[in-house]
């Protein structure tokens, strides 16, 4: 079976698909126009987001018969065409849970302890105590909204706090343990200190974040978001924190990323605020990015097309 990568993932994917005589073709820096001419050549694609899998593109590949996406979100590949077409999707969530898990946490104790103004008060020379005093986050209710991979294992980690975990998931039920608790949206808005995002952008997903969910909340909350960009209405979001209705914001995505998310592709007000605010963090889209998760998400990857293709 001859695949094509069109991204760079690590290495030991290609090298176990080779060991099993898959034929691995490196099209890496390959232009989509030319990439399209290897027609019926195509068999499988291993991607992340350099390339929009429409059904317009699919359609040159009669004989494609999976395409692995290093991560999680599937949102640059048409799905409807791959089951009409028969065509298998693979990726590789449980690759990097626990780096976003670790981001996730690591945001949140930052801002509830002012890390960000602390330390450019510190760089200005600038010793300041009262202003600086922090929040705890024992005693806290923390919601997670989408309890895949990633809320679960963010779930995991908060278990050594004396907190309490609401978690909400549409699409999922009879989850709830000794220390998550199964939630309503509502309740979660009745109760939340602490919300984090862990859900795919879709179409119903999209702009989720706004002022009419900002506002079902009883009382301010901190606001983790290492899904995607998309999700959150920054417009919104701004507005919230500078009503205080949003204590503070932890992004590791945003709206203004390019589809690769190697870039930022706009200069708005409303990113300029978040730059410049001691109440948000901002990472770029790293929070599944570790060392670690590198070669796990490929890892993942060769044991589902392996044992896919062998039974």
């Amino acid at each position: 079976m001859k695949v094509f990568f069109l991204d760079r993932v690590h290495a030991v994917l290609q090298e176990r698909l080779t060991k099993c005589g898959y034929t691995c073709v490196d099209a890496i820096t390959l232009p989509i126009q030319n990439f399209l001419t290897y027609g019926k050549e195509v068999e499988g694609i291993v991607l992340r987001a350099r390339i929009l899998l429409n059904a317009e593109t699919l359609q040159h590949f009669p004989n494609l018969k999976f395409i692995a996406r290093s991560g999680s979100g599937l949102e640059n590949i048409d799905i409807s065409f791959c089951k009409e077409h028969q065509i298998q999707l693979f990726n590789s969530p449980e690759g990097n849970r626990n780096a976003v898990a670790e981001h996730a946490l690591a945001m949140l104790l930052s801002l509830m302890n002012k890390f960000p103004q602390a330390q450019q008060q510190i760089k200005e020379g600038i010793w300041k105590r009262e202003e600086n005093r922090g929040e705890e986050l024992s005693g806290k209710t923390v919601g997670i909204i989408g309890f895949g991979n990633n809320g679960s294992a963010f779930a995991q980690l908060l278990k050594s706090f004396n907190l309490r975990i609401l978690a909400y998931d549409k699409y999922k039920t009879n989850f709830g343990n000794n220390h998550v608790q199964e939630s309503t949206l509502d309740a979660l808005f009745e109760h939340a200190d602490v919300v984090s995002l862990h859900i795919p952008q879709t179409r119903e997903t999209l702009g989720y974040v706004n002022t009419d969910f900002i506002s079902s909340f009883a009382k301010p909350f901190y606001l983790l978001n290492l899904s995607r960009g998309k999700i959150v209405n920054t417009t919104d979001l701004v507005k919230a924190i500078k009503s205080e209705k949003v204590k503070g914001a932890g992004l590791d995505v945003l709206e203004f990323e390019s589809k690769d998310f190697e870039t930022m592709v706009d200069n708005s007000e409303s990113l300029n605020y978040l730059r410049h605010s001691n109440n948000v963090i901002l990472t770029p889209h790293v929070g599944g990015w570790t060392k670690e998760s590198y070669y796990k998400l490929s890892d993942v990857l060769a044991d589902k097309i392996i044992e896919y293709f062998a039974s």
